[in-house]
Formats: structure tokens, C-alpha cells, sequence
């Protein structure tokens, strides 16, 4: 049963929304998860809060896998086993009347493991981790896409962002600021960047971003 901020959906209504409309603003995965992360037999409200509250959710779980995609994860071979604690978790949860929140905390469980394993630079380990989330998330139809494209994402229908090459030629002069220990241009940057709903993540090798 589908709500538009907690009011029933009906055409008489008037408050409902074709599946094309939606993914004009938001990207199908996100619905996708948005659905999954309640339970069948409870009410879903649509409502924008509800959908950006998936899409953060899922930058996540996509952030975790971030850059690993690049190492060849596929190449660590730790797909799930059966034994495996955290597989028991999510299969456990899908046996529980179709439980897809339960197994998709698991995926939840998994990222945190993948980014404590980064912070100890133990990067074998975190590629491992990342296999096995996403050979779950595989079952759900999540996270098997580049990470960059969906972290990078679009802009959604109707708002003008900034395109990547202009975000790319920002982050350059922002690093070329930081060189020359400019640090005010460099905070002027980064909040232009903010402002028009890019973040930056700086690590010791790189920037990245994502919308």
C-alpha cells in the first residue's frame, strides 16, 4: 500500500505518480532500495524525505566499495559461503516472511567491516569484505554497478548542476590552491562545491567526489 506523506495514493486523489515520472528525479536503484527497506505488508509513504533518506542510505553502502571496484574484487574470490556468519544473518532474515530490511542490514553490517578494514590499510581484507556484500546485495538487485557512476550520479530533473567536467576543472584549481597553501581559496572552493550539493573527500593520495 502506497502513501504520499501518510495519505492513501489514489488517482481520485489526485496525489499519485507514474514509476516514469519518479525516474525523472531519482535514480532507479534508489526506488529500488527505498521499496526494499520496508517490509511488504507495512505501508510505503512516498515522499521526497523518504526517497533522499534512501539515497543517502545507499551512497553508503556504495562509498564502502568505493575505489575497490578498481583493485578487481571479483579477483579476491570471498563470495559468500554458506557457513558464513554473515550470509546466515541475511538468508535467516529472507526466510522471516520476506524480512528484505533485516538482510539489508546485514549490508550495513558489511560496510562498516570494509571501511574498518581500510582504516587499517588492510586493503586485501576490505576487497574480500566488499565481495561478499556484493554477491548478497546481487539477490536484492543492489550495488552492482560501478561505484563512481553512482556516486557521481545525475542531477535531478529540473535543477541545474554543475556538470563533472566543470566539477573536475573546480577540484584542480582547489588542489592547485592547496599547493600553493591558499587555504582560503581552497575553503571558497569546496563551499561553492557544497553549495551546489558536491562533496569532497580528500585522502592522502586523491580527492574524489560525489554528488
Amino acid at each position: 500500500f502506497v502513501r504520499i506523506n501518510e495519505e492513501k495514493m489514489s488517482k481520485s486523489l489526485g496525489n499519485f505518480f507514474t514509476v516514469r515520472e519518479v525516474l525523472k528525479v531519482y535514480d532507479p536503484e534508489v526506488v529500488r532500495f527505498f521499496i526494499l527497506a520496508s517490509h511488504y505488508r507495512s505501508p510505503l509513504d512516498y515522499s521526497d524525505k523518504n526517497l533522499d533518506a534512501a539515497k543517502a542510505a545507499l551512497t553508503t553502502l556504495y562509498t564502502a566499495l568505493r575505489g575497490l571496484d578498481a583493485m578487481g574484487i571479483r579477483a579476491h574470490g570471498a563470495r559468500y559461503e554458506p557457513d558464513d556468519a554473515h550470509a546466515q544473518r541475511f538468508f535467516a532474515a529472507m526466510d522471516d516472511d520476506f524480512n528484505t530490511s533485516g538482510a539489508i542490514s546485514v549490508l550495513f553490517d558489511l560496510a562498516n567491516e570494509v571501511n574498518r578494514l581500510r582504516m587499517a590499510n588492510d586493503m586485501d581484507g576490505a576487497a574480500r569484505v566488499a565481495e561478499k556484500m556484493k554477491s548478497l546485495g546481487t539477490l536484492l538487485g543492489l550495488l552492482q554497478r560501478d561505484p563512481e557512476a553512482f556516486l557521481k550520479g545525475k542531477v535531478k530533473s529540473g535543477e541545474q548542476g554543475l556538470s563533472d567536467e566543470q566539477i573536475d576543472a573546480l577540484i584542480t584549481q582547489r588542489l592547485d590552491a592547496r599547493k600553493n597553501k591558499n587555504w582560503q581559496e581552497s575553503d571558497r572552493i569546496r563551499d561553492e562545491l557544497k553549495a551546489a550539493g558536491i562533496i569532497l573527500e580528500d585522502s592522502a593520495q586523491s580527492t574524489t567526489w560525489r554528488r
